[in-house]
């Protein structure tokens, strides 16, 4: 087809105009000349149409040389906002020659968008030999360097992804101060139920940021990364609990003092303080064995997760390989610092569990050990978590977490210097220096010649900056099937207008990057989601995120907050992880093509996990998952982490196989198990987590089912009249935690025109949930099903659905079996037609087959859930209805049957009737609301165990009778007290008749 409608535009253009036979032109009349011209600009509408060429791609001139016997075409910057490969370059000269035809033929064409010849701008990564390379938009080489940050208790090497690169990235806007009306707000509209400010953060800091890091790049963002709100800091200059703590050994050893460094002397940082000029550091030489240290010991208001950053001084003579070890609840981890680079500002090592309280196994060490003698190490301070806003602006601080709040104010609590970086309006206009500080931050981290724009050549930190992304959605709207899509910015000229970086490659290099990252998320999203998914503009503009940068960089629109159909694909947890993949990959081709080696792309998780005991060990299966997109995408090796009871991961270990034994676990713990999948291109996500446990009562192990793979975004409906996102039906299932809900939509008339911001129109959404973290499915939930069995006495192993209905694992093995089940349901992708599909079936009809066999065998099963019934009920045919009439035995009455979460007994052969507990029916961190859970009735002889408090409806039933079943309509994870839970499971067990 395409070719038929290539010969038939060139029919149009060339042969209804001239006849069959013409004079072949020595010399060119300029007359008939520029009669020529006016016939191909009538015509250039529809030349312009079939290339995909928007309208704003003009003809700026077009002339001849005689003596050169040439003719030049120029056209507008806008003429290459399309992908340019070889093949449409190469049609569109033919094109072009043809419609002048024969009668030019002894004239060569010059083909020119701006000043550049058409054919430079088809990226290097497309061009077919070496010989067609632009060598000049390739980087210069450079002394090599120790990286930053070396986490050396990984257990594996990383070879062909983006190992000893670094990236810089931000996810958009955030919470600022408006000189103008003297208040803190965002910088975008609450639109569906996010705001632009963060809508971005929830790609990067659960998907895209980790993705990056799996490959090896450490990842340098100018806004706060850690969500946890709370923040501990321990300063040499600050320390009043005595958490700082410096140890000699030897009288020629002894820690001196630095007159700079950090300190924090005010809860509040005013206006052109730089934390990081107010106090001193701590510094020593090395030896070849450990004679002095530093340990920091921290006092942490709550248990959580905390990312830990640390701060030192860098020196000419500073050690490049500073040894760092993280005591964490997990373990002990170990990093290698260059403190050669990267002085003065906070360095982040990564995200731990830590308990509560001060604790003799948690710290921060630094050690003087090193390979030689005399080299500086330093001490400084570090810190634990992420925070609330402490910058003031005109006596106001943000009274948000620091996560939320935009760069600016961050990069001042980061040391950076404020006329450089995040000043640069004279304080008087905050909304300018946050998008302009953005890519002026990682200017500085890269230093001289490539410094900040004010003064390039700034010493600067030192860290080579190899690319940078700024993530943004966009505004728009449609009314039709086809969403706004996928734009990307780059600019050729820098901020000085130079075409050159400072280092001479030239810019183009940025029009590269832009390409090949827009091409992967295009046809990444249109082979999994949207086959019509739009490509906008490859746009060659002067934005401040593209044009500041002193080193390769773009500008991302990903899709517009403000159209209804986007946001469908915004909010699914699906879509986020797939496109950011897709940044991902473009990323790393376009690096990998930049440095000459073949790249490798990451793999994607493992499947089919199983966690048996067999006699007294743990045996883990699991399966490699292919990536139709990616052939390098495959597994090597696989690493497995361990936790112990509520402890954190350890650093993991490697394995060549598909399985991995743990012997001799220890009895009355639980063991907990995550893997993921591992090659020369980095580390996959990890799997969901299986659990064990060995009772000292009793060693037969009970199985439990995950069943709960589901991440979803919220409900929603259109009309012509009333169209968005209802939670009341469903509000979806984050991945892990969201980050970027505001509050529920309000506004859903589609005709509703945007007034202000504050008044947005259609989507607009309420604010009071902007601050909060909620939990979404942690994929962790056979530990806490497994603790309230181990509580009661009995062993348990734990097992993926998936390995269930493919046969892996026998349930008939089992003498009782606990399926998790949570908010599974059937979910539609974003869009009709999908090649997607549905997904998250909760009972799918092979492992219905093998739930039945295993009843009717005389096994006893236990289900909880907040859509087992609705989900089996809307079976396309009666199958579903049938097992849960016939097998469960449970009829569903209907699936809203509780808001409150209150529950009690009216069975005491299941536990006495005025026992009573809730499960969770709120937006939390700690475990996923229920906001619909099932009233499930009873059916050929079941019989009602539980109702909802609030209308009495049935919230649970059961039979036994040698074998048996009990089944919940609402998740029994989130029953809020685990003694609660522990009574409920034993009351489960009791009824069935487990031994």
């Amino acid at each position: 087809m395409r070719r038929f409608l290539y010969h038939l535009i060139l029919s149009i253009i060339s042969f209804t105009i001239w006849n069959a036979c013409v004079a072949v032109k020595e010399t060119i009349d300029e007359e008939e000349f520029n009669l020529k011209i006016t016939e191909f600009k009538e015509h250039y509408p529809v030349f312009r149409n079939y290339f995909g060429i928007p309208s704003s791609g003009k003809i700026d001139s077009i002339f001849y040389d005689d003596t050169e016997k040439k003719i030049t075409l120029k056209f507008s910057r806008q003429f290459a906002s399309i992908p340019l490969r070889e093949d449409n370059v190469s049609a569109i000269k033919d094109s072009v020659k043809n419609f002048f035809g024969e009668e030019y033929s002894l004239y060569s064409f010059d083909f020119f968008v701006e000043k550049y010849p058409l054919d430079e701008l088809i990226p290097n990564y497309y061009r077919s030999g070496k010989s067609n390379i632009d060598k000049a938009r390739l980087p210069l080489p450079r002394e090599k360097k120790n990286p930053v940050i070396k986490n050396i208790s990984k257990p594996y090497e990383i070879t062909n992804g983006l190992n000893d690169k670094n990236v810089l990235l931000w996810h958009s806007h955030g919470w600022y101060y408006n000189n103008q009306e003297k208040r803190w707000m965002w910088q975008r509209a609450r639109l569906f139920q996010t705001v632009e400010d963060i809508g971005p953060l929830s790609f990067t800091i659960p998907f895209l940021i980790p993705m990056l890091e799996n490959a090896g790049a450490t990842v340098f963002v100018p806004r706060e990364r850690d969500t946890q709100i709370n923040e501990v800091i321990i300063d040499n200059d600050n320390d009043k609990q005595k958490a700082f703590t410096e140890l000699t050994k030897g009288k020629n050893q002894k820690w001196k003092t630095f007159n700079t460094g950090f300190a924090l002397k005010n809860p509040v940082l005013k206006e052109g303080e730089n934390p990081f000029l107010s106090g001193t550091s701590r510094y020593i030489e090395t030896d070849t064995i450990e004679t002095a240290s530093v340990k920091w010991s921290p006092d942490f208001p709550e248990t959580g997760e905390y990312v830990v950053y640390i701060s030192y001084q860098s020196f000419e003579d500073s050690n490049e390989e500073t040894i760092y070890i993280v005591s964490h609840a997990g373990g002990q981890t170990e990093f290698r610092i260059n403190q050669k680079i990267g002085g003065g500002t906070w360095i982040h090592l990564g995200k731990f569990l830590f308990k509560k309280g001060k604790d003799k196994n948690q710290y921060v060490l630094l050690s003087n050990k090193a390979a030689s003698y005399g080299k500086i190490v330093s001490a400084d301070a570090v810190r634990f978590g992420g925070g609330f806003g402490i910058v003031e602006r005109e006596g106001q601080l943000s009274k948000r977490a620091k996560f939320i709040e935009g760069s600016r104010y961050w990069l001042q609590y980061a040391g950076m210097p404020d006329t450089l970086v995040y000043n640069l309006n004279n304080s008087k206009d905050d909304y300018k220096d946050d998008y302009q500080s953005r890519a002026e931050y990682g200017n500085y981290l890269f230093g001289k010649p490539y410094g900040p724009n004010r003064n390039r050549n700034e010493k600067g930190l030192g860290i080579p900056i190899d690319v940078s992304l700024a993530f943004h959605t966009d505004a728009g709207i449609t009314r039709n099937d086809t969403v706004i899509g996928t734009l990307m910015i780059y600019s050729t000229p820098g901020i000085d207008s130079s075409d050159l970086f400072p280092d001479g490659v030239s810019r183009l290099a940025n029009r590269d990057l832009a390409d090949v990252v827009q091409t992967q998320i295009v046809e990444d999203i249109r082979a999994l989601y949207d086959s019509a998914w739009t490509r906008r503009q490859l746009m060659d503009a002067m934005y401040s995120e593209a044009a500041r940068p002193n080193f390769p960089s773009m500008l991302l629109e990903l899709l517009s907050h403000q159209n209804f159909l986007d946001m469908k694909f915004h909010l699914d947890p699906r879509f986020k992880f797939d496109a950011s993949r897709a940044i991902y990959k473009g990323i790393l081709k376009f690096l990998a093509y930049q440095y000459g080696y073949e790249y490798v792309v990451q793999p994607l998780p493992v499947t089919h996990f199983t966690a048996e005991l067999v006699g007294n060990k743990v045996k883990l299966s699991w399966q490699p998952k292919k990536d139709p997109l990616e052939p390098t995408a495959v597994p090597e090796k696989y690493v497995v982490y361990t936790r112990i009871d509520d402890g954190g991961f350890d650093n993991g270990r490697l394995t060549d196989s598909t399985s991995f034994i743990l012997e001799n676990p220890e009895a009355g713990k639980i063991y907990s198990f995550k893997v993921t999948a591992l090659n020369k291109g980095g580390e996959s996500f990890p799997s969901e987590i299986l659990s064990v446990g060995i009772s000292k009562k009793n060693t037969q192990p009970i199985l439990i089912v995950n069943g709960f793979d589901r991440i979803a975004p919220p409900a929603s409906v259109e009309s012509p009249k009333f169209m968005g996102f209802l939670n009341i039906i469903d509000e979806g299932v984050p991945y892990m935690y969201d980050y970027g809900y505001t509050g529920v939509q309000y506004n859903y008339n589609p005709n509703s025109k945007w007034i202000t911001d504050d008044d947005p129109g259609h989507g607009a959404s309420a604010s009071d949930f902007e601050t909060k973290i909620i939990a979404g499915n942690t994929f962790d939930y056979s530990y806490i099903h497994g603790k309230a069995l181990l509580n009661n006495g009995f062993s348990f192993c734990s097992a993926s659905d998936e390995s269930i209905w493919d046969g892996i694992i026998s349930l008939t093995k089992y003498p009782f079996v606990d399926f998790i089940f949570g908010e599974e349901k059937k979910t539609l992708p974003p869009k009709l037609n999908s090649p997607k599909g549905i997904e998250f079936q909760t009972i799918p009809d092979a492992l219905k087959e093998k739930i039945k066999t295993y009843i009717q065998l005389g096994g006893k099963v236990f289900m909880s859930g907040s859509y087992i019934g609705s989900d089996l009920y809307t079976d396309p045919d009666s199958i579903g209805i049938k097992f849960a009439n016939e097998v469960l035995r449970l009829k569903l009455k209907n699936g809203y049957a509780s808001r409150r979460g209150d529950v009690y007994s009216v069975n005491k052969k299941f536990l006495r009737t005025d026992y009573s507990f809730s499960f969770n029916t709120s937006f939390n961190e700690k475990i996923y609301k229920v906001e619909a859970p099932d009233q499930i009735a009873s059916i050929n002889g079941s019989e009602i165990l539980m109702r909802y408090n609030e209308n009495e409806f049935s919230a649970a039933v059961g039979f036994s009778e040698g074998r048996g079943a009990v089944v919940f309509g609402f998740p029994f994870e989130t029953i809020n007290d685990e003694i609660k839970r522990n009574e409920v499971m034993k009351a489960v067990l009791d009824y069935l008749e487990v031994k």
